[in-house]
């Protein structure tokens, strides 16, 4: 799942976009490059962020989305915790709301349910309520009417969490991971990866790379990301060896 981020104030200075254009653009870019979605998003939500309002999001996401829905079939993921901005955006094509607040817009399970459409379920608070949350999330969605198949469980690495926390998360993604629900992370050029090897947010390749791994040799379906051709390679080392050994 590549980032494209609809927003002039991400965390990440690389991945910020000032134009509708723009976006679409990176978006096509990280579909040559091997994504499997794209995940757009118009609101920040780094450490501190500032809240934009309705409008404002709609008027940098769905152009974007839209430019890119025109020219391609790829699987689209929307990054809001607005049901009025979901609702527009699986209106013009999306395939997945992706909900980072955890559903504070409690419309969003029920639009979601309603468009057959795929939801990501995020965690925000202390690692140790990760697995209860989000199985009591996943009976909210199958009560208000969504498939299993439509439902991704994401521990949340770095929302609400100290370094430990995240450290402790990656070492135990199989006490969360669950067979009815894809599990995801977004583990890219987060600040807890910054606060263990000492770089700034543009140094933190590397170390992006290395967290992602483990969290696909720990159980991980999904990994979002800013840089789509180095983890794809990342990507393919493992599923190589991990093939290599099945068959051993």
């Amino acid at each position: 799942m590549s980032i494209i981020n609809c927003t002039p104030d991400s965390f990440y200075p690389p991945s910020r976009t000032f134009t509708p254009e723009e976006a679409a653009e990176r978006a096509f870019v990280a579909e040559s490059e091997g994504a499997d979605i794209v995940d757009f998003g118009a609101e920040s939500t780094r450490p501190g962020y500032i809240p934009i309002d309705e409008e404002e999001e709609i008027r940098r996401l769905i152009p974007a989305l839209r430019l890119f829905r025109r020219q391609s079939s790829l699987p689209v993921s929307v990054d809001t915790q607005k049901t009025t901005v979901a609702r527009l955006a699986l209106d013009e094509g999306a395939d997945i709301i992706n909900d980072v607040s955890p559903l504070s817009d409690k419309g969003i399970i029920s639009l979601c349910a309603e468009k057959n459409a795929a939801l990501v379920l995020v965690h925000n608070g202390s690692a140790s309520e990760t697995h209860k949350f989000l199985h009591t999330m996943a009976e909210q969605g199958i009560e208000a009417g969504m498939e299993k198949a439509n439902i991704i469980f994401d521990p949340g690495f770095g929302f609400g969490k100290s370094t430990n926390d995240n450290i402790f998360l990656l070492n135990r993604l199989e006490t969360i991971k669950h067979e009815d629900y894809p599990l995801l992370v977004g583990l890219s050029h987060k600040r807890f990866i910054g606060e263990l090897t000492g770089k700034e947010e543009e140094g933190r390749l590397a170390g992006t790379i290395t967290a992602n791994a483990l969290a696909i040799i720990g159980g991980a379906n999904i990994i979002r990301v800013h840089d789509t051709a180095a983890a794809l390679d990342m990507v393919k080392v493992i599923s190589a060896v991990k093939k290599e050994a099945r068959q051993g």
